[in-house]
């Protein structure tokens, strides 16, 4: 099935994709501080945030609708069922109106005032995409993370990196800035709907010739965390070996760059 590239709204700056499955709980204070922080900033006063519901069973949705009384600038996506973290930020990606359109997770890890230094890169003109890394320089932690967190995202970085993504030091840190060009095009062609979905994104994006600039940023580990290290991690490296394969298949067909950035 084939998706429409969407026109773009020229009056929205940034666009802040928040994909949530059962988080009924953890989104609405995530969600009030972006609010806080974005309605603050008078160097981006036109935003969005856009919260994307992949098939939720709990009160997501309902949260959502209850926090737009006070957040006039929310929008609720709705995925059904659920498929997946991939699908739904590719969907929230491809639903944006933002001139720059960033990935964010719902459990409020990444603080919002980590915004300026993501978006550095993007807004210098030095890069078309910006990554939140937890591995490179200026990078800090408030908790320090269980050390089989840490493991599984070295390893998982060490099992990809020299094959799909080459030189960058992590590839799994929820937090990602794209030019809403880069954003259509690379994640119109995305296929993964799992964990991997980064892998693909970040292998399409460097083979598409997009500059990708790696940030330390600070970050909180949130214990609640629901990454199983055993299972997820076969996950991730069988989604690498299918990414791996589509790539020298030939299977991402890449349109022309100027469709990907009509308005």
């Amino acid at each position: 099935m084939s998706t429409q590239v969407p026109s773009v709204d020229r009056s929205i700056d940034l666009s802040i994709v928040v994909p949530a499955y059962n988080e009924e709980h953890r989104l609405p204070p995530t969600l009030a501080r972006l609010h806080a922080y974005l309605s603050s900033q008078s160097a981006l006063p036109r935003y969005e945030i856009v919260v994307v519901d992949d098939g939720s069973r709990d009160a997501t949705c309902a949260v959502v609708e209850a926090a737009m009384a006070s957040i006039p600038n929310l929008r609720l996506v709705r995925q059904m069922p659920n498929r997946g973290k991939g699908a739904a930020v590719r969907l929230g990606m491809l639903a944006a109106h933002g001139q720059i359109r960033i990935m964010s997770d719902a459990d409020g890890s990444m603080s919002p005032d980590q915004l300026p230094r993501l978006l550095a890169p993007i807004l210098a003109g030095t890069a078309e995409i910006s990554i939140g890394s937890r591995y490179a320089d200026g990078a800090k932690t408030n908790i320090e993370q269980p050390r089989y967190r840490v493991l599984w995202s070295r390893l998982a970085n060490l099992l990809v990196q020299r094959s799909l993504v080459p030189g960058i030091r992590d590839t799994q840190c929820g937090f990602k800035a794209f030019t809403a060009e880069a954003a259509v095009d690379v994640f119109r062609r995305g296929q993964i709907d799992g964990w991997a979905f980064d892998l693909e994104i970040l292998a399409l994006a460097g083979r598409a010739g997009y500059a990708i600039a790696e940030v330390g940023v600070e970050w909180t580990d949130d214990r609640r965390s629901r990454v199983n290290p055993f299972k997820d991690m076969w996950k991730v490296v069988r989604e690498a070996m299918t990414i791996r394969k589509n790539l020298r298949r030939g299977v991402y067909s890449r349109p022309d760059r100027a469709l990907s950035a009509a308005a």
